[in-house]
């Protein structure tokens, strides 16, 4: 292991964990925790990630392991990249080992079932104490392109703007361009939102329904998840981002999307239960997509598309005839809810 700038840690060794495990590590040493001993083992003989990222070298600068206790010497950043249904639970078995100054940042795109939290609100909530230290990586990121050091943006959101500025220093670089935004519940809302609309944008590829349908669903999309995030107190403007627009743009187009991929299989006629264990890692459109109408519901916000995609998933309606509902609904006023 080469020496370095500050050591620096990753939790979660998913397709996106050991991708920011190998970006961290052109500048600092790295420890990437695994979520078991073996995984852990097969990562350190492969030298890659062969399940989630294969030939992208993971490099001798970045040390898996599954003891949480190597996270003390991360005292800088400690980077939370596991699936948001695993967050809280991860959270909480790591807390006794994060160092008392480092920046907590997530990178996460859901909502938790039942409470309801963002993603750095659970992190706050198990770690009180690291609070004013949370912040938030949101953005059209998709992780194999970014590993492979193609040019990527993306957003970094935390109230301090100190905070923010840390993990800007640390991750940012010439093909991993960031940005700064104080309003971390609109880049958290607009990063879990999106990938439920492309959910729907892989349906509507599927059915072969074409570019003027998807642009318009994906659009209207867009208007819902605005609409709940100014309920919710964030600023508009965010949405018009690349936590927004950015990040709906990659995860709607792009073949790499696991939540477009789950929209493709929906509309081939298969059912979510015999899709969930197929795909290439977690769709979080999947699992947020009934928190985001629980929210919606206690804002008073509409979200048809939202509520058609739960429909499909949990109640088995067909994906035609959720479409045909959308195309159906009574014309309105273009910004309604977004004055």
């Amino acid at each position: 292991m080469t020496g370095g700038g500050p050591r620096r840690a990753v939790i979660g060794a998913g397709t996106w964990g050991t991708t920011l495990a190998v970006l961290l590590s052109r500048s600092s040493p790295v420890t990437l925790l695994a979520r078991d001993e073996a995984h852990a083992e097969r990562l350190r003989r492969d030298g890659e990630n062969a399940k989630y990222l294969p030939g992208v070298p993971i490099g001798d600068r970045v040390e898996v392991t599954a003891d949480a206790a190597a996270l003390e010497a991360a005292s800088d950043l400690v980077i939370v990249a596991v699936p948001s249904a695993a967050l809280r639970s991860t959270v909480a078995s790591v807390a006794g080992s994060v160092a008392a100054r480092a920046v907590l940042l997530s990178v996460a795109k859901g909502i938790e079932s039942g409470s309801l939290m963002r993603m750095t609100e659970v992190i706050a909530d198990e770690l009180p104490e690291a609070a004013a230290r949370v912040a938030a990586l949101s953005g059209p990121n998709l992780a194999p392109e970014i590993a492979r050091g193609l040019p990527a943006g993306a957003v970094v959101a935390a109230v301090d703007e100190a905070v923010s500025g840390r993990v800007v220093d640390a991750l940012g670089g010439r093909s991993f361009r960031l940005y700064r935004n104080a309003d971390l519940v609109g880049v958290e809302l607009a990063g879990a939102l999106k990938n439920i609309v492309a959910i729907v944008a892989g349906a509507v590829d599927e059915l072969g329904a074409g570019d003027n349908a998807k642009a318009a669903i994906t659009t209207r999309g867009l208007a819902e998840m605005t609409r709940l995030g100014m309920a919710m107190g964030a600023n508009p403007l965010t949405f018009a981002g690349l936590a927004g627009i950015g990040d709906i743009l990659a995860t709607c187009t792009s073949a790499l999307s696991r939540n477009h991929r789950l929209g493709t299989e929906l509309a081939a006629g298969n059912s979510w239960a015999d899709i969930e264990g197929t795909l290439p890692g977690v769709a979080e459109g999947a699992y947020t997509v009934r928190a985001a109408l629980a929210l919606a519901e206690r804002h008073r916000v509409e979200m048809p598309i939202a509520r058609e995609v739960d429909a499909v998933l949990y109640a088995g309606k067909d994906v035609r005839a959720s479409l045909v509902d959308l195309l159906a609904r009574e014309s309105k006023d273009e910004l309604t809810g977004l004055a």
